[in-house]
């Protein structure tokens, strides 16, 4: 097999080692996204720093809210202020003396004792992409040649890649240590949104996808129960939630599994390849790796959560959001380090119009529901100390509430990048905390101003991952992990 030029096998544990031509000709990566390039890294891979870990988290499920969440109207509501910036909606008490949040997230005000709130974030962008971009990889400044409208392998590594690859020597079994579900974020236009994948890092370190969650170009929310059309205009959602619908990590150069009944075939197809390539023993232990992820029944049944125990269904909701956190709960408790979870598609929290019904009657409820369930499961079984949760969108909404276009019948808020409301918990979070401070209309930090550098730092510094860490590229260079401090009044 021949090898690439310059190509150093002392080196792969650095910058993730197989070829593409390696990985397919051993059958790598099959059903699950996997290439090899990550069980090697998982199998044999040497520490690039010291592991010792720095915070209390072993895993992360980072959820975002595409299309920017308003302050206002959840977690910094502002009911002293005028009509056109207080909104529609009443503050309600949380467990949490002095706390108050939006009426219409109760299980949540309930739970307060086991989140925090930093109402301080902030960077300097209103516009969609850009916004992803910051909040998606933790970098204020965009690189050199952003494209808003196409991913680049210039953009910056997301918070998926950098702490997926920096975690992986944990891993005790061949898990991904990365994982982005139900669906990447994809406009209606069908342009991909930069800031998803691992960028500068290559194609070998991108985030594994799970496309649970088929693209409707105008449908919102979480269908069936509490989909929406923005603008009315839309087609009828008739989507089908359904997993496993597994692709690979871009790049690699196959076609996604659909099925399983091809998930079936491609076990056993995969199996017998495996077994016929193995001819070292080195790689043997390799495929050995593969072949039991692939029959891995954790993992068939954490991907299977549409039939999975009614009371779960019932306590997360039978919906793309309580599917999907169901479902991020499930690949944690498998092993996997990082489960980044959309709610929602490209945009659906982006609340020009119709604000305060969608809010109200398609969003809040899934999301209270589903996310309460979340808290209630890990503090359960004791695991809240060890899984951070992090809830975030690209930006905040403006104050003042208007009529922005004539699609819509009512108003809504517009992109506002100077602030926005992030949510904490688990993973050594102190709850009942809140940090920074809006100003009277919830506008602009008034106290402890956080960028998206040190959003970043927080969840690294979470997981353990040392503030010396560095990524290494093909040509052996360092590259900081971290670009800020931490928030430490959070722990």
């Amino acid at each position: 097999m021949s090898l690439r030029p310059g190509y150093n096998p002392s080196n792969d544990w650095q910058h993730g080692g197989f070829t593409r031509r390696q990985a397919l000709h051993a059958g790598a990566v099959g059903l699950l996204g996997l290439g090899m390039n990550h069980l090697a890294g998982l199998r044999e891979a040497k520490a690039d720093v010291d592991a010792r870990p720095l915070g209390k988290a072993k895993s992360l499920i980072f959820i975002f809210l595409s299309g920017g969440l308003s302050q206002h109207d959840s977690f910094d509501m502002k009911p002293d202020a005028p009509d056109n910036i207080r909104g529609e909606f009443k503050p309600i008490a949380t467990k949490t003396p002095g706390l108050q949040i939006c009426e219409h997230l109760p299980l949540l005000a309930q739970r307060s004792e086991m989140w925090a709130l930093c109402r301080s974030v902030t960077h300097g962008s209103n516009e969609h992409s850009a916004g992803h971009h910051m909040m998606l990889t933790g970098h204020s400044e965009l690189p050199t040649g952003f494209n808003p409208n196409s991913p680049k392998r210039t953009d910056r590594a997301s918070i998926a890649a950098i702490a997926g690859y920096a975690t992986r020597n944990r891993q005790k079994n061949n898990l991904p240590t990365a994982v982005v579900l139900p669906e990447r974020l994809v406009h209606n236009s069908g342009r991909v949104i930069p800031g998803q994948h691992a960028g500068e890092m290559g194609p070998k370190h991108d985030p594994w996808i799970i496309e649970a969650s088929p693209f409707h170009n105008m449908s919102y929310g979480a269908f069936p129960e509490y989909a929406f059309d923005h603008q009315d205009r839309g087609k009828p959602d008739e989507r089908v939630f359904q997993a496993p619908q597994l692709s690979l990590p871009h790049g690699l150069g196959m076609e996604s599994v659909q099925g399983r009944l091809e998930l079936l075939k491609s076990l056993r197809r995969q199996r017998r390849d495996l077994a016929h390539h193995a001819q070292v023993e080195n790689f043997d232990r390799l495929r050995q790796g593969a072949v039991s992820l692939l029959t891995e029944s954790s993992v068939h049944e954490a991907l299977d959560v549409t039939h999975a125990d009614a009371k779960d269904l019932d306590r997360y909701g039978r919906n793309s959001f309580g599917w999907s956190l169901l479902m991020a709960r499930k690949l944690v408790n498998a092993g996997v380090s990082l489960v980044q979870v959309n709610l929602g598609n490209d945009e659906t929290w982006d609340t020009h119009g119709n604000a305060f019904p969608h809010l109200k009657n398609n969003l809040f409820p899934p999301t209270d529901k589903a996310v309460a369930a979340l808290l209630d499961d890990l503090k359960s079984t004791g695991e809240l100390d060890e899984t951070m949760i992090v809830m975030a969108g690209e930006f905040g909404r403006t104050p003042k509430i208007t009529l922005l276009e004539k699609n819509y019948k009512l108003p809504g808020r517009d992109h506002w990048g100077a602030l926005q409301s992030v949510f904490f918990a688990g993973g050594g979070v102190r709850g009942g905390n809140v940090i920074g401070k809006s100003d009277a209309i919830g506008a602009y930090p008034t106290e402890r101003p956080v960028k998206p550098e040190s959003f970043a730092a927080t969840i690294y510094h979470a997981l353990g991952i040392p503030a010396t860490a560095a990524w290494y590229d093909v040509e052996n260079r360092p590259h900081h992990i971290y670009h800020g401090e931490p928030i430490a009044e959070l722990f």
